[in-house]
């Protein structure tokens, strides 16, 4: 297993790397005039000024120098101060959000983070136990009315089920607001008097004993978390379903019968277990698709996410701040791919043979 490990961890440089190169080859697709975004925040309107900023920062440079200067910065030859840099994390000034993007990710990050710690259980526990259950009711009822969800809530785009939910629990019954939090408690968290531990509402709210404002962020979340949710169910549904009905005609299983052990046994013992390795690829890239930014979802519910900032930025052509959250993105997809791996190892012995 340790060498299995450290053969994975030897390659998340490569592929880091790998991610930087691509990024950088999407940028060269702008003009030297427009790549100076990435060191200005007010654009001069000087030709001249504009061409000393190309060459103080060395963008008509070869590729290979301008790449390695975008990597791990330069010094600035005339304040001797070194700037630029994505390895530093700068990844250049957000016009959109008037800070630098670093900055912006920063602040929203968390607020993504706490939307998928909320999501994870209800998304993957309940998709899979439809799947375990429509699988074990093979061709009855159940199994007939989870494929009928299953089809539905695939085909339902996640916006149209988004402004569904929000029409009937919020406008209808004006149950649960969008946002993050209530004004007044939005000025309590904002405060000094309010401490930031972990930079997570929900948990910093718990962690400083304002249970209120606990409620109120919960509240906040339950809409979005329904959305993303259902969406993932019908998938997680389907896979689970499929990968059980394939382990429980295995010799084992009706071997496990054969030897007198309950039912329950057979399939939360035996089959369930062996069921799960595709279902751990999809939660895995599922969590990743959530801590990515669900950018529809958070868009809807005017969530403030990591989502919904880089589809603003999208929006207004703020190439700057997407590249960041692209290399932002591509990061953190490399980590879960190693987590992933992991887990396969865990659940299946097979895999730290090959």
């Amino acid at each position: 297993m340790t060498t299995f490990i450290i053969r994975r961890l030897l390659l998340v440089p490569v592929l880091l790397f790998g991610v930087t190169v691509i990024i950088f080859l999407m940028l060269q697709l702008l003009s030297p005039i427009e790549r100076t975004a990435l060191y200005v925040r007010d654009f001069p309107k000087n030709e001249k000024a504009v061409d000393g900023i190309i060459k103080r920062y060395g963008l008509d440079k070869p590729f290979y120098e301008q790449y390695w200067r975008w990597l791990v910065g330069v010094n600035d030859p005339i304040t001797g101060v070194r700037s630029g840099g994505i390895v530093y994390g700068d990844f250049g000034y957000s016009r959109t959000s008037s800070q630098p993007v670093n900055e912006l990710i920063a602040n929203r990050f968390p607020n993504t983070v706490d939307l998928t710690i909320w999501t994870i259980a209800p998304m993957i526990l309940v998709g899979i136990w439809l799947g375990v259950q429509s699988a074990v009711h093979h061709n009855g009822f159940f199994d007939q009315a989870a494929r009928m969800f299953s089809i539905i809530g695939t085909s339902f785009p996640t916006f149209v089920f988004g402004l569904l939910v929000l029409m009937f629990f919020y406008a209808n019954l004006g149950w649960f607001s969008p946002g993050r939090l209530s004004d007044d408690f939005n000025a309590v968290v904002s405060s000094a008097e309010f401490t930031r531990y972990t930079q997570l509402v929900t948990f910093d709210a718990l962690l400083n004993g304002r249970f209120d404002i606990f409620l109120d962020a919960i509240s906040h979340m339950v809409l979005p978390i329904l959305t993303l949710s259902y969406i993932n169910w019908a998938t997680f549904l389907r896979v689970t379903r499929s990968s059980m009905l394939e382990t429980l005609r295995m010799e084992y299983v009706t071997t496990a019968r054969a030897k007198g052990l309950s039912e329950n046994d057979v399939i939360y013992k035996h089959a369930q277990p062996n069921a799960m390795i595709p279902v751990i690829t999809l939660a895995g890239f599922s969590v990743v698709g959530l801590l990515g930014g669900v950018t529809i979802t958070e868009t809807v519910f005017n969530y403030p996410g990591i989502g919904s900032a880089a589809a603003r930025a999208a929006v207004n052509l703020d190439v700057v701040t997407v590249l960041g959250f692209a290399i932002f993105i591509g990061f953190i997809l490399i980590i879960a791919n190693l987590i992933v791996d992991i887990l396969y190892a865990v659940v299946d012995p097979r895999v730290r043979l090959s």
